[in-house]
């Protein structure tokens, strides 16, 4: 299944482009390290488009697959500003935990706005899963706080909200193959998130905008990287409904729990144990769902 490898190939490129982001936050601002992956994504994601414009017939955007595009590309935003005030409560944990229940979300939001069949199996699985990255998360729920939580419900909603988007713009594409659709529609966001974060940063946080053409090495890096990472994205989201992306992403969490106990000799509790076995699990169980 061509989905699965490409969401893999999303998910380590993705780690990369946060890896490359992770000490710019504190050099340019939020607002400034959020605004890179847009920004420097774009003409990487362009020129790749242009180049392959000579060999294939690039796919003309309807009104549907403008429309579906803003409202991915806008959630997207939204969910990065959630996301970034969950990291500043002090429930870190409880919130991100909630943030990783994004595949339930995209499930119910898919039923609704794509017609996507949801399924006692696939829904199985996806909750299976979900419930795996809560336990896995080591959150102390005792002492998680209001506010915390709705943001991480939030960002969870809207990144789901968002991938909903992309995936209605993939499938309002007239003609063409899935990897053209999905380069198509990434040029499309990209552009909005740029001309929106360009608009923000001058009009409210110039030195935002100073820091990261400043620091043009990194966010270069960075942007390629994450179009990189959103292009296999979107290839998964035109092969596959968003949540079966979404769900075998969660596979990363596993991924980090083996990194961080074998490379940086953290410990690992049994219930976050019991975690990684319900993710694995659960992913196991949605590629049987998928492949029959």
């Amino acid at each position: 299944m061509i989905w699965v490898a490409a969401t893999l190939i999303a998910a380590v490129a993705q780690t990369g482009r946060n890896a490359a982001q992770a000490g710019l936050g504190a050099r340019v601002g939020t607002i400034g390290a959020t605004s890179v992956r847009f920004i420097f994504g774009l003409p990487f994601a362009a020129l790749f488009l242009l180049l392959l414009s000579p060999f294939t017939e690039i796919p003309c955007p309807n009104a549907a697959v403008l429309g579906f595009t803003a409202m991915g590309a806008g959630a997207q935003i939204a969910a990065t500003a959630f996301m970034l005030l969950t990291m500043r409560g002090q429930s870190f944990g409880v919130a991100t935990a909630l943030m990783k229940t994004e595949p339930v979300t995209l499930a119910l939001i898919g039923a609704v706005i794509l017609s996507e069949p949801l399924g006692a199996g696939r829904l199985g699985a996806i909750g299976l899963a979900t419930l795996g990255v809560v336990l896995s998360s080591g959150a102390k729920w005792s002492r998680a706080g209001l506010v915390p939580i709705a943001n991480g419900i939030a960002a969870g909603a809207l990144f789901g909200l968002s991938a909903i988007g992309f995936r209605g713009a993939l499938l309002a594409l007239p003609e063409g193959g899935y990897f053209i659709h999905a380069l198509t529609v990434l040029v499309l966001t990209l552009t909005i998130q740029s001309a929106v974060m360009l608009i923000w940063m001058l009009a409210a946080d110039r030195p935002a905008l100073r820091g990261i053409m400043g620091e043009w090495r990194v966010s270069m890096a960075a942007g390629a990287l994450g179009a990189f990472a959103s292009l296999f994205w979107f290839i998964g989201f035109a092969l596959t409904p968003a949540a079966n992306v979404r769900t075998l992403a969660l596979i990363e969490v596993v991924f980090a729990q083996i990194v961080s106990g074998r490379i940086l000799r953290q410990t690992t509790g049994r219930l976050q144990l019991a975690g990684m076995a319900l993710i694995v699990i659960g992913v196991g169980w949605l590629l049987v769902v998928a492949a029959g």
